[in-house]
This record gives C-alpha cells, structure tokens and sequence, in this order.
C-alpha cells in the first residue's frame, strides 16, 4: 500500500510531516473543504460525513488522518464524533492509544493516536487489525507511525493550515 510515500530512507528516525507526500502530488482529492474558523467546524464535519456517505468512491471504515501537529486532527475528528451524536467527552487518546465512543445510533467509532508509539508491535498489542476488520468507524491520527499494517482500503484525509490559518481538509481514495 502507498498512499503515503516516505522520501527518508532511515525508518529509524521519527517521521515529520515534511517527510511525507502524497504520490508525488499527482493524486487529485476525492473532495476538499475548507474550515474557515472553530464556529465553522460542525458544518464541515456534517459535509464531511455526508460526502463520505454518498461517495461511490468510499467503501470503508477506516479514515487515517495526515498533518502537522496542531493542523486539527484531534479537533476535526472531535467534530466529527459530535455530529454523529457521541455524547462521551472526545478526547485524544494520546497516551491510551485508543478511545472508543458510541455514536447515536449505536455503531462504535473508534479513535486512534499512535503519536507516541514506538514500535509496530505496539499496535499489534491492542489488537488494531481486529479493529480495522470490524464494523466501527476508525479515525486514525498518526497513520504514518502504522503504515505497514493499514489496511488497502484506508482513505487517506489530509489536513493543513493555510496561510490565513484557515484550514484545509482533503479527502483521497484508497489506491487499490
């Protein structure tokens, strides 16, 4: 799978968001929005999941969530399980690795930080692939840190700030 391709050949570094691109640029988003400020953030995520519900070219579950730190993942994502109506206080599981929430009606979302894993196995531990094979929805911050077990069918979403620190969210297909 290489949605992401890594441009440093030492896996051994930790990877930054400057390491990483998405196929050369070549590959046109599925879809892009623009959130121009927090109060519009709700908004963008309702279009987000309605796109991502339409979209012939969106088949799964997994949503694995590229950017800098401090581009929003957490908070996107944050919008994202209040939209679906979540009523547990979303929170990044930066040190648990996971949280799992409910949406409102009833399917499992699950919320994945893997900043601060160290090694592959880490993932393996909490039983990730019993997670992507599953029914709940997975949003992925850190993707890149498990690259190697992500599954084919993982839609990539990218997020960066803009220059009028508005930020953009773009959405790619699974290269299968």
């Amino acid at each position: 799978m290489q949605y992401w391709t890594i441009k440093k050949k030492d896996m051994k570094t930790i990877l930054k968001w400057e390491d990483i691109v998405v196929d050369d640029g070549r590959r046109k988003p599925l879809k892009t929005f623009t959130i121009g400020s927090l109060e519009e953030i709700e908004q963008v995520a309702e279009e987000f999941i309605k796109f991502i519900s339409e979209s012939k070219n969106i088949q799964s579950n997994i949503f694995a969530f590229y950017g800098k730190m401090g581009a929003g993942k957490t908070t996107f994502i944050k919008a994202i399980c209040k939209v679906l109506g979540v009523s547990d206080t979303v929170n990044s599981p930066t040190f648990t690795i996971i949280n799992e929430y409910r949406s409102a009606k009833g399917f499992p979302i699950y919320h994945f930080d893997f900043y601060r894993i160290n090694k592959l196995q880490e993932a393996y531990d909490i039983g990730t692939e019993d997670y992507f094979a599953g029914d709940g929805l997975c949003l992925i911050e850190w993707p890149e840190k498990i690259a190697e077990i992500l599954p084919q069918d993982c839609i990539s979403v990218s997020i960066t700030t803009n220059e009028d620190l508005s930020r953009s969210v773009q959405i790619f297909s699974p290269k299968m």
